[in-house]
């Protein structure tokens, strides 16, 4: 065994020779303008915003909020993809009011952000108690539900329109009491791409006998094909996964190969992945491999949308300058 000598307690050290170097001098990564500022009771928007320390996620949503805006400024595509805890969360009227601000272009969502999109429209309540009426045998057979599903599907697979396009205009045709909490209906008046991508026996709406299996994935092909051509066009844009770890993550790539297969240009696309943990498909399929910029915001859909909804709408009011948001 290697022989160490005992450290002699009682003689000190050669202060002289030990090598040491100004504070001043030292790179550092914190400095005293980083740091947050508290703010009164009060306060405004935009000092909030301006108020959180230059730190890590805080920087990070700076960095989206500035790459949504320069989007929007410079007409390039800004596409949100999401899966259904967005919804079921309540942050759809976040994303409805980007698409009315032309901030959104092109809306994704699997079929579970559809199902709840479509009954918070019709009945104003979703997601039901699962360990109560699985039990029972209830479990997913709200009629309405399937019903609206097996219509969009039809109209979807036999006018070629697809599944997201169908169910919005299903959706405007049945007058619902609680319109303005869809978004797919808001994509559908705003004439944007609304696609719904279905993993056929994932979804409630599958368990019944008349909604159609080939038409469900029919349409939702189309949507498909529909997504790819909004991809095509994302060169210096922003793709947003929202709450989606498998579903979304893996249509984005397959698009992603799609377009390039084609040759179209996807230079300077910045991705982000916003969910409430880390998952490895939003990481490689979002943020490594398709794009020229991955950002990840970990934190709760209900707080971490809201805040940065506020922080566009201030640099967007022109209120928050880029430089700080």
């Amino acid at each position: 065994a290697p022989h160490f000598p005992a450290l002699d307690q009682h003689k000190p050290y050669d202060l002289a020779a030990l090598k040491t170097y100004d504070l001043s001098s030292r790179p550092s990564k914190v400095f005293h303008d980083d740091l947050g500022q508290p703010v009164e009771a009060g306060a405004s928007a935009e000092d909030w915003l301006l108020s959180l320390p230059k730190q890590l996620a805080a920087n990070d949503i700076r960095r989206v909020t500035n790459h949504l805006c320069r989007a929007h400024r410079d007409g390039r595509t800004v596409a949100v993809a999401l899966g259904g805890h967005v919804i079921k969360t309540g942050c759809a009227p976040y994303l409805i009011d980007w698409i009315k601000r032309g901030v959104i272009k092109a809306i994704a969502m699997n079929g579970s952000a559809a199902i709840h999109d479509f009954e918070l429209a019709y009945a104003g309540k979703t997601s039901e108690n699962v360990s109560t009426q699985l039990p029972k045998g209830e479990f997913g057979m709200a009629r309405e539900t399937a019903d609206a599903f097996a219509v969009a599907a039809h109209n979807g697979a036999e006018n070629d329109i697809g599944l997201g396009w169908a169910l919005g205009r299903h959706l405007d045709e049945m007058d619902c009491p609680y319109d303005e909490s869809s978004l797919v209906l808001a994509a559908y008046r705003a004439g944007i791409p609304c696609t719904v991508h279905v993993a056929l026996g994932t979804d409630i709406v599958h368990m019944h006998p008349h909604v159609s299996g080939a038409a469900i994935g029919q349409s939702s092909l189309t949507d498909f094909r529909r997504l790819c051509s909004v991809v095509a066009g994302m060169a210096y844009g922003v793709w947003m996964n929202l709450g989606s770890a498998v579903i979304m993550p893996e249509v984005f790539v397959k698009a992603v190969s799609v377009a390039n297969n084609f040759g179209h240009n996807l230079d300077g696309l910045v991705t982000v992945n916003l969910d409430k943990q880390a998952q490895y498909r939003s990481r490689v399929n979002v943020l490594e491999r398709p794009s020229a910029e991955g950002i990840e915001l970990i934190g709760h859909h209900e707080i971490m949308l809201p805040l940065l909804h506020l922080a566009v709408a201030c640099q967007l009011a022109k209120r928050v300058p880029a430089e700080t948001t």
